[in-house]
């Protein structure tokens, strides 16, 4: 029996850090083909790659390409795709996504939006108690989709809407890999002289700071809600240091 009532091929488009998290955890489970023109040779020996139409011919599809590829790989590959599969994505961002599959998927395709809220630096070891958010975007395929991810995954599972998604992540990952990518820029930071909260901010910088650019840009610049999210906060600190006696170091 198949750990989904009715899916036992996968397809995988990319093969990136966060492919290969994916095909490490689903190729146990399930029969995976990969296609990504740009893998690295090494790091593709423990799968089947394939065309991608032949990719493509799979009960579930996963996309995990960069967010402003999933428009074209939609155009790529949807007629190649089964009536009835199921095509899911996981960006960062739900909005821009779902109306990319809707606009360039089939009708008679099911589709759901998946985020991932971890990553390989995050989930080194088992994906047990991690939180993923489910957007179910067209058909119902998001139920047993669920069951397995909570049931043989053991994730967390969040079922939600993606403009409730993008408004949520705005705050969560939009301010976090900001205030990354500035540290990352202030650096190099101290490592005697720290406290705890500190630590643990650094900790959170680590998890994020080697993402690929194209997942900052996504977080940024895709998600509706980020720029709101961006300027207040930048007003607040600007503000706040408008606000601050500066004493020199003289006195």
């Amino acid at each position: 029996m198949p750990p989904v009532s009715h899916i036992n091929t996968i397809g995988l488009f990319g093969f990136g850090q966060f492919g290969r998290l994916i095909a490490k955890h689903l190729s146990p489970h399930f029969q995976m083909t990969v296609h990504d023109p740009h893998a690295i040779a090494s790091e593709t020996k423990a799968y089947h790659f394939d065309t991608a139409a032949q990719t493509a011919n799979c009960d579930l599809v996963i996309l995990a390409v960069p967010v402003s590829n999933i428009a074209s790989t939609c155009q790529s590959i949807r007629s190649h795709l089964k009536p009835g599969c199921i095509v899911m994505d996981v960006g960062s961002v739900k909005m821009t996504t779902a109306k990319a599959m809707q606009d360039h998927l089939p009708a008679d395709v099911d589709l759901i939006g998946t985020h991932p809220l971890f990553g390989p630096q995050s989930a080194t070891g088992s994906l047990a108690g991690r939180k993923i958010a489910l957007c179910n975007i067209r058909g119902q395929a998001d139920r047993p989709v669920s069951v397995f991810l909570r049931r043989v995954l053991h994730l967390q599972v969040y079922s939600l809407s993606p403009e409730d998604h993008d408004r949520e992540a705005a705050v969560t990952q939009g301010l976090t890999h900001l205030i990354a990518k500035v540290l990352t820029q202030m650096g190099p930071l101290p490592t005697r002289m720290t406290t705890v909260s500190f630590d643990l901010l650094l900790q959170a910088t680590a998890m994020v700071r080697h993402d690929p650019p194209n997942v900052f840009s996504a977080i940024e610049e895709e998600n509706p809600f980020a720029a709101e999210v961006r300027n207040e906060f930048l007003a607040l600190v600007a503000d706040l240091g408008a606000n601050l006696r500066v004493t020199s170091p003289e006195q």
